[in-house]
């Protein structure tokens, strides 16, 4: 099923309507498009949303599945008035509003993978790409994309992705796509990106676990503690000192 521009224009509201919205039935990359439009001059709030991605991309250098007719890909251009130190606010942000966009749209309870993955039921359902421009220490533009498997893929998730990914809804519901994406960007248009630290930490599935840090060094054991103001992670390290993530990846043991 191909994605409806009216469907999704249909259920704006407040806001929401400042976005020019352009809808793809397939598409290489929503962000990769979006930033080549955006060194040409497009203006802030154009979206680009795909039924489809040939070359979807995630955080690390990852592909990011994208097939027809079950997920949601959507990039937003955004300039926020943001220090480059403040960057990773636009992710957590994002993370509150697909939560809250879920919530009002299905029965499911969301959580929040520190710092950029939505899971349901103990599987990625959403993963969240910022990729900014920086002019004399500010954001000069940022591309926020983000990818939702709103429904089970036909023949399932690949193989290398099948036992961590999973959908919002197992079985085919119409106009869910858009009404997702509708409130998603009802919620992104009035958020504000400084103040969402609370309604992230509520949300996280991390807070209390075991995990593993990924970083440049190697690969480390911690405890997830806490997550501050900044949504930077506090960790506690086998040999009991602290640490706060700004940015990174963890993996986590539930």
């Amino acid at each position: 099923m191909l994605l409806s521009k009216e469907g999704i224009e249909n259920n704006l509201s407040g806001s929401a309507k400042k976005y020019n919205i352009n809808v793809f039935d397939c598409i290489s990359s929503t962000n990769t498009v979006l930033r080549e439009l955006a060194e040409q001059g497009a203006e802030e709030n154009t979206v680009l949303i795909a039924s489809e991605q040939t070359n979807g991309r995630g955080r690390m250098g990852r592909n990011f599945h994208s097939p027809q007719g079950t997920g949601l890909y959507i990039s937003i251009l955004l300039h926020p008035d943001l220090s480059a130190e403040k960057t990773v606010l636009i992710t957590t942000s994002a993370a509150v509003a697909v939560c809250k966009a879920i919530e009002k749209t299905t029965d499911k309870e969301p959580q929040i993978k520190w710092v950029n993955d939505i899971f349901i039921d103990g599987k990625k359902v959403c993963g969240i790409l910022t990729e900014a421009v920086f002019e004399e220490g500010k954001i000069k533009y940022a591309v926020l994309g983000i990818g939702v498997n709103v429904f089970d893929p036909n023949g399932g998730f690949p193989e290398e992705i099948k036992n961590i990914a999973g959908a919002v809804c197992s079985d085919f519901k119409d106009g869910l796509r858009e009404l997702i994406a509708a409130e998603l960007l009802n919620e992104i248009s009035d958020i504000n990106i400084e103040e969402t630290s609370a309604e992230y930490k509520k949300r996280s599935l991390v807070i209390g676990n075991k995990i593993t840090v990924l970083s440049a060094e190697g690969p480390y054991e911690a405890v997830a503690e806490d997550i501050d103001d900044s949504c930077g992670l506090i960790i506690k390290k086998e040999d009991g000192t602290r640490k706060i993530l700004s940015s990174g990846e963890i993996s986590i043991r539930l």
